[in-house]
């Protein structure tokens, strides 16, 4: 029996510590990342993730990576969920390039993002300072619920240190110049970059296409603003957080309805004195049919949305 030991600190023992219902699906969840990044400009791949929530069978590997190709190594944009996958990401960038990794840029704190960056050295490792602050202060409590919820596929992973924080404008590697955009609204530290070369826009998780946004951390005002931001960029092609990156500003767009949509039914729901269960089960627009897992996304925003509007708007009860 684990009893105080943690999920995470049981992994770090082996599979022999675990329970037997947990070590079943520990048992069953170990297998290997099958990373296959798609070719989407001149030296430039993604690694799609899944369209999904997190699982004990995906591992967490549902978050979009971007791939370059330098003269002074492979840089990738984000590293995904877990050290596993950060060794694989690590392997794929190398076949791809014939190179090592020169540089690993982290958008954001969520972990589907993030804990892959613990497979490379602290000094190749970039983010905004702001960002670094935040995974110092709450890295460990995501990581924890991600050993709980992703189980064996992250044994081994440790909130990561980057040793570096973007502070120019740009960034020169090899022949590629990078625009970086310290941004705000999914989460409080949101990066997104610009490659002039090849013209593409990587917007982290600013932007989602044909997948339902995420807004456990989110302020919408900052967020539409950011997309304000990104909108007049002449990008060739647009790299969402999540969704296919294609040209065009799609999923700026598709993003922007999906955060008018939420706050107009929440607070509309609201104001109407419904409660948790009954919001959630409201019903939704047609256009949102085509979003993946777009029931499950409205779901989590009702649980992040109403409780604050509770806090904000009711009146205060007396002792």
């Amino acid at each position: 029996m684990i009893g105080p030991l943690s999920r995470r600190a049981a992994l770090a023992l082996g599979a022999g510590a675990l329970a037997a219902p947990l070590a079943v699906t520990t048992a069953r969840a170990r297998r290997a990342y099958d990373i296959r990044p798609e070719p989407i400009g001149d030296g430039v791949w993604l690694a799609r993730g899944l369209d999904e929530p997190i699982t004990a069978q995906n591992g967490g590997a549902i978050a979009n990576v971007v791939i370059f190709d330098t003269r002074e190594g492979a840089v990738l944009v984000d590293a995904g969920p877990s050290r596993a996958y950060g060794e694989a990401l690590r392997a794929a960038a190398r076949e791809l390039t014939g190179k090592p990794v020169a540089r690993v840029y982290l958008t954001h704190i969520h972990a589907d993002h993030v804990f892959g960056a613990g497979a490379f050295t602290p000094d190749t490792v970039w983010t905004t300072a702001a960002l670094r602050d935040d995974l110092a202060a709450r890295g460990d409590a995501l990581a924890d619920a991600m050993y709980r919820v992703a189980g064996d596929w992250m044994r081994g992973t440790e909130t990561p240190a980057p040793a570096r924080a973007v502070g120019a404008e740009t960034e020169d590697v090899g022949e590629r110049r990078f625009r970086f955009l310290p941004l705000a609204g999914h989460t409080g530290s949101d990066l997104c970059l610009f490659e002039e070369r090849s013209g593409l826009l990587v917007a982290g998780d600013l932007a989602f296409l044909d997948r339902a946004p995420t807004t456990p951390d989110a302020d919408l005002g900052l967020w539409r603003s950011a997309l304000d931001t990104l909108a007049p960029i002449s990008a060739r092609r647009l790299c969402p957080g999540h969704g296919p990156a294609e040209a065009g500003s799609r999923g700026l767009k598709q993003t922007r309805d999906w955060l008018d949509m939420i706050e107009e039914r929440i607070d509309d729901g609201f104001e109407r004195g419904l409660d948790v269960i009954e919001l959630m089960a409201e019903p939704l627009p047609a256009w949102t049919d085509r979003l993946a897992v777009a029931r499950y996304e409205f779901a989590r925003s009702v649980m992040h949305r109403l409780p604050r509007l509770e806090r904000e708007r009711l009146p205060a009860r007396s002792a």
